[in-house]
């Protein structure tokens, strides 16, 4: 059977979401191991990464029912909802790949003044106090406070930022295409027949 036919769009369909699956599984994996093993203790962000990683679970799992089923109501749901993900991640890829040194730095500086327990994880987990000024008045969790010689976050931070926004910016423009492809294969398996169906039955 050639690829165009009704089994390969059912099983590339399928592997897509089982893809999606996978990464869904393996995001809240890893904000549980972060919070296991005392590397995030900020709530909110581990709360983020659980919450992205039960929608792609649940959207894999739509377009996989609606995959193996033929279900035209669910292919369709899945088929809408993936294109505005699409639309929402090729968009926020773009901006992680276009922001500038300057950019990064007053995003870096905003990031760090909204979130206290953020904060306290960079300070312990790079042995640096402060962002821009060390001072010695304020409060720091990180070991080099004990002798007072830190070294502010603001340089450390920045040094990765940029290699951390081209990763994300990348893999995130790499997931879009692979939407977008999930959205054209199921346009596709929706207008195919299903050889085995009755004939006389429309779902």
């Amino acid at each position: 059977m050639v690829c165009g036919g009704f089994a390969c769009s059912k099983n590339c369909l399928c592997a897509l979401n089982l893809l999606y699956t996978l990464v869904s599984l393996l995001l809240i994996g890893i904000a549980a191991w972060g919070i296991g093993f005392g590397l995030i203790s900020s709530f909110r962000v581990v709360g983020v990464v659980i919450a992205v990683g039960i929608f792609l679970f649940l959207i894999a799992l739509v377009g996989l029912i609606g995959a193996v089923k033929h279900h035209q109501v669910l292919l369709f749901f899945y088929m809408i909802i993936l294109l505005l993900v699409f639309i929402v991640q090729f968009s926020v890829s773009c901006a992680c790949l276009a922001l500038n040194k300057e950019q990064q730095s007053q995003l870096l500086e905003v990031g760090w003044n909204n979130t206290n327990s953020a904060r306290t994880d960079i300070e312990r987990n790079l042995n640096c106090c402060g962002f821009r000024v060390f001072d010695l008045n304020e409060t720091c969790s990180s070991d080099c406070f004990r002798s007072r010689q830190c070294q502010p976050c603001a340089p450390i931070i920045e040094e990765y930022s940029g290699m951390v926004l081209r990763f994300v910016g990348g893999i995130g423009l790499f997931f879009s295409f692979t939407e977008i492809l999930g959205v054209w294969l199921t346009y596709r398996y929706r207008n195919q027949k299903d050889p085995r169906a009755n004939p006389s039955a429309f779902l």
